[in-house]
């Protein structure tokens, strides 16, 4: 009988410690799981971070491309009509804004809106500023009222969405 007792015990025991292996490789295993889990996780936040920073690098472009004083400076106006430079102008902005459209998914609505607003602010400077010259006017006096405007203090827009720009990007990290 005590051998019987001691079988039983050490049955028991044996069971136990089988138990206790069997438990703890299902925990190692699915902590296993969990970390590959998290890590494919991170790996899409990653993801996404880099693209929302390429969007605001591009925006943040776009915004820079669309100042006044630098749309002007990368169009050659020589020898062409006011009427000439104006549709350039505009037609240059409105082809880099839509080269941008895609990035609007990863910004801010408010950024959008903002970088809508200045390509839309400056097409209405330029259609201003070429209204008032004469119809015979030459691209170089269009180019000459433009940056004049540009130094006053009304062109600053694009100063201030590449400000919010920088905020909003540092709040992305």
């Amino acid at each position: 009988m005590y051998f019987l007792k001691i079988d039983i015990e050490i049955t028991v025991l044996i069971g136990l410690v089988f138990l206790f292996i069997f438990a703890l490789i299902w925990l190692i295993t699915e902590f296993s799981r969990m970390r590959d889990e998290l890590k494919e996780r991170a790996g899409i936040s990653n993801e996404s971070l880099k693209l929302r920073l390429q969007a605001y690098e591009r925006l943040t472009l776009f915004a820079e491309r669309a100042g006044l004083k630098n749309l002007v400076s990368r169009t050659s106006y020589s020898g062409i009509g006011a009427g000439t430079l104006h549709a350039e102008l505009v037609d240059t902005l409105k082809a880099e804004f839509d080269y941008n459209l895609s990035q609007q998914i990863y910004v801010s609505p408010e950024i959008w809106n903002a970088l809508t607003k200045l390509k839309d602010q400056n097409i209405y400077i330029i259609n201003q500023l070429a209204a008032t010259l004469p119809h015979e006017a030459t691209g170089l006096d269009l180019a000459k009222r433009i940056l004049e405007y540009s130094l006053t203090e009304q062109a600053e827009l694009n100063k201030i969405v590449l400000d919010a720009l920088q905020f909003e990007a540092k709040q992305a990290f």
